[in-house]
């Protein structure tokens, strides 16, 4: 292992995170121009923005033939998101949680982690799957613009607005500056992917480890910074649903976008591991359900429930280490968080979602 290793994995780090946040602010900007409202911006444009990292980590990553990389990237920034981001930001400042994300999108967010499931469970995704779920994405895409058209909400379009700038009188050729910062943006998010997944690759061979390993974790909390960030400055800014909005919208492209895209571009399917399907697709998947019971608590994310997704992000990643170094507890841990830790907090959701949804009752 050179010190050129760790140079490209920083310097990749530092590129997608720049070139993510050029792109975001290039397009909103753009599109306000062309007279798209502020919420549809927000739906849209912000969230391909911060899945960009991992959109070209994923593909780049196909191209080479790393698929491991490529699924071990979406798992894990999808965990990462929720368990980390959300509960880092929950400390900070307890999070409002709109009725349409538990309505429509976090279902959508719990089916698409399901399909991707049944897709992989063969042990690749294939160019037909890769085609159904970019056809999922389009269809998501499509439905949130209509929706958002057709109940539009001025305080979201001012929430949005103010995030980007979009209230700001346009300077003369604004129009030619946006686009120089998509395309620097774009240019910014390829040569960064190239130098993460060189990196990550050269890491995972150097200290024994598999790609999947390095995808879960190194490159996916990496590809999930421009999330962490945006969760956190507007939680801090007291925005109420850019904050929890950004993460469900995000996971949900990364499912359907990012493989789909991945999938698409490989010239040939993408292996799954064993170890993916029986482990990190089921975390994954339980980490999106349990979502549904601690939004609807309330409309909230309390301190305490932060707290509880930065404990159990700590908990997976400990079992990713001992399995990385060949510990013979890791096996042992891992069982016990399948069967008794996981069930047992779902049961915990299952009432405080039950005595929520009573006292909502009571209160008609």
């Amino acid at each position: 292992m050179t010190l050129m290793t760790f140079v490209y994995l920083i310097a990749g780090l530092v590129l997608l995170v720049a070139g993510a946040e050029v792109l975001v602010r290039g397009a909103a900007k753009l599109a306000a121009q062309f007279g798209i409202p502020p919420l549809v911006i927000g739906l849209t444009v912000v969230a391909f923005g911060t899945s960009a990292p991992e959109t070209a980590v994923s593909v780049q990553a196909a191209l080479n033939g790393s698929g491991d990389l490529a699924i071990g990237n979406v798992i894990g920034s999808n965990i990462a998101n929720v368990l980390l981001i959300l509960g880092m930001t929950a400390l900070i400042a307890p999070l409002i949680v709109s009725r349409q994300l538990i309505r429509l999108d976090v279902p959508i967010m719990i089916g698409a982690s399901l399909v991707v499931y049944a897709l992989a469970w063969d042990g690749n995704l294939s160019t037909l799957d890769g085609a159904l779920l970019f056809a999922g994405v389009l269809a998501y895409t499509g439905f949130l613009i209509i929706s958002s058209l057709r109940d539009k909400s001025t305080d979201e379009d001012d929430e949005f607005a103010k995030e980007f700038g979009l209230h700001e009188a346009p300077k003369p050729y604004a129009w030619l500056i946006n686009l120089a910062l998509i395309g620097a943006g774009l240019v910014l998010l390829v040569g960064g992917s190239n130098l993460l997944v060189e990196g990550a690759v050269s890491l995972a061979r150097a200290l024994g480890l598999s790609e999947l390993i390095i995808g879960l974790t190194v490159v996916a909390i990496g590809t999930s910074l421009p999330e962490l960030a945006t969760s956190i400055m507007a939680a801090l800014r007291g925005e109420r649903d850019i904050a929890v909005g950004n993460i469900v919208g995000s996971n949900i492209f990364n499912l359907l976008c990012v493989l789909g895209l991945a999938s698409l571009v490989s010239p040939l399917p993408i292996s799954v591991s064993p170890n993916a399907l029986a482990f990190d697709f089921p975390v994954m998947i339980a980490v999106a359900v349990a979502c549904l019971p601690i939004f609807f608590a309330g409309y909230r994310i309390n301190r305490w429930e932060g707290l509880l997704f930065l404990a159990y992000y700590l908990a997976y990643t400990l079992y990713l280490v001992l399995f990385a170094t060949g510990r013979p507890f890791a096996q042992t841990f891992g069982d016990a968080m399948l069967g008794y830790v996981l069930p047992l907090t779902a049961v915990t959701l299952v009432v405080i979602a039950g005595r929520a949804w009573h006292k909502q009752r009571e209160s008609f």
